[in-house]
């Protein structure tokens, strides 16, 4: 069984900790505090929060929905000083309505509270607050333990969306995360749950988004706290990249989701290596997703061999792209993969997955909510891969799909692919920096004396090595110029025509030569 709670050395004071006599909105009778789940005047029924409206039941006479979210909710109490404790009617209705969806395995319901719902929500009532705490709305959902820790992720990942987490908010969110894989982890049985896929997978994105925003967080010692950094020196734990690894390759083992992956290439039954866990589809794809986590990860410490490694049992085409659920999880697959195979300098393999998946990401960003973080992040994904499609065409030019190649002529595109063309360093170095993954330092800083600008080395690190790389190749497309029209070629001819020495461009289109020998093996 996996372990992942430390001893917590150091407390805080919460808001929710204090009294709190106007923590609900107003019955019908006055303030008070608001029913439980089993005291409802009516059981709850399907309504669109989206929308506005509430379907009432047939009971009270009312056959046509009647506009809710539309009427502003009565103002905080007189005098109440904590604005934010302040809890709608409407917000009450759809945390038991999601309670009552979660329990009832409903996964059609739970996808439309959790992707439509929830975020309309949180841009209606709380863009200058979060949400309610958990232990504020635990009587709505019978204190159920594993809903509120759910809840709670959700009420985490608003804040990191939304508003700006303190040091608090950040080793809060991490127990929390410790607390819902131990639950999935260290059970007995499988739990007894069902989440959509999209949900699982935010899960795993969100951790590792955490993750990396905590690393960069405690690389900045110029915005710290004295307070600040001696709680960080005092909890080296949290957020710490073992805890990280052992997340997912303990997802990865409970799940047996290699070993189903391995049967199912080979045209057998999945469910017959499986094993009970591997069978839930909770674990199946929490499992599935974490070696998309994985391969993420090790990519984000600069090991692109392990990263590769983690994903050498899921099939990579344009068939799974088709029948993909969860659109987002194979975008950062492709993603991911594509920047693996550039570090590895297999630059057509590259060009060959970035093809794909930026024609695939054309068609499905209609089945993204607007104005979401999701889309915004597919957007970025986009325009990231189509400029490292830019710098390996200079490199390796190549006919791409027709849809991609338009895109690559945009006018806003036009300017830097001009200067790579002419081979421009320092063009390669800032595109490599803007759309290369966010690379992290496996261990915590020595906060005494720490450089500035600290949480850039990792990066710089990389770049380094890219702009190393490409600088050995620039002469490259000018050789495979000159080649066209020869079918051999003396060396002193060759030199001659790009003005080199003999002996330096035979040592050049040798090392070339090894170098692409060593990546392809």
């Amino acid at each position: 069984p996996c372990s992942l709670v430390f001893p917590r050395n150091w407390y805080h004071v919460r808001v929710s900790d204090m009294q709190d006599p106007y923590a609900f909105a107003p019955q019908v009778g006055g303030y008070g505090p608001p029913p439980s789940v089993q005291q409802f005047p009516y059981p709850m029924v399907p309504y669109d929060i989206a929308q506005g409206y509430v379907m009432p039941p047939a009971q009270f006479g009312v056959q046509q929905p009647y506009p809710m979210a539309v009427v502003p909710a009565p103002p905080p109490p007189p005098g109440e000083d904590n604005p934010d404790l302040y809890i709608p009617d409407i917000v009450k209705q759809f945390i038991t309505h999601f309670y009552t969806q979660v329990m009832d395995k409903n996964m059609e319901e739970i996808l439309k509270l959790y992707e439509n719902d929830f975020r309309r929500l949180s841009e209606r009532w709380f863009t200058e607050f979060p949400w309610p705490e958990a232990e504020r709305i635990a009587q709505f959902v019978n204190n159920d333990e594993c809903f509120l820790i759910l809840y709670k992720e959700l009420y985490f990942r608003h804040i990191y969306a939304y508003h700006q987490p303190t040091i608090d908010h950040r080793f809060d969110s991490y127990y929390n995360y410790c607390d819902l894989f131990e639950k999935i982890l260290n059970s007995d049985t499988p739990l007894p749950y069902e989440l959509p896929n999209q949900w699982l997978w935010d899960i795993i994105d969100e951790f590792l988004y955490q993750f990396q925003s905590f690393v960069q967080f405690r690389s900045k010692l110029k915005a710290r706290t004295t307070e600040d950094i001696e709680t960080l020196k005092a909890n080296p734990k949290v957020w710490s990249i073992h805890s990280v690894l052992n997340v997912f390759y303990s997802l990865v083992r409970v799940s047996r989701i290699n070993q189903q992956l391995e049967v199912f290439q080979k045209g057998l039954d999945p469910s017959e290596v499986a094993g009970d866990f591997g069978n839930h589809s909770l674990y199946k794809n929490l499992g599935y997703f974490s070696l998309i986590g994985l391969l993420r990860l090790h990519i984000q410490l600069g090991d692109y061999y392990n990263a590769l490694d983690s994903v050498r049992n899921v099939t990579i085409s344009k068939k799974v792209l088709a029948n993909t659920r969860v659109p987002a999880s194979q975008i950062a697959l492709y993603y991911y993969v594509g920047f693996c195979y550039l570090m590895m300098r297999r630059y057509q393999d590259t060009i060959r997955v970035f093809s794909h998946i930026i024609v695939f990401i054309q068609r499905a960003k209609q089945h993204f909510p607007p104005k979401s973080y999701q889309l915004d992040q597919v957007v970025k994904q986009n325009d990231q891969m189509l400029m490292i499609l830019a710098m390996v065409l200079t490199l390796c030019p190549q006919h791409v799909d027709e849809s991609v190649s338009t895109q690559l002529k945009q006018e806003k595109h036009a300017e830097k692919i001009a200067k790579l063309q002419k081979g421009d360093l320092s063009t390669y170095a800032e595109i490599f920096k803007w759309a290369c993954p966010k690379f992290v330092s496996p261990i915590p800083p020595v906060y005494d004396g720490l450089p500035e600008n600290y949480n850039k080395e990792a990066t710089n690190q990389q770049c380094e090595v890219f702009v190393s790389e490409i600088d050995q190749q620039l002469f490259l497309p000018t050789v495979k110029s000159y080649l066209k029209f020869y079918t051999t070629m003396p060396m002193q001819k060759l030199a001659a025509f790009m003005d080199e020495d003999v002996d330096k461009l035979t040592e050049e289109l040798l090392c070339f030569k090894v170098r692409h020998l060593l990546s392809t093996e």
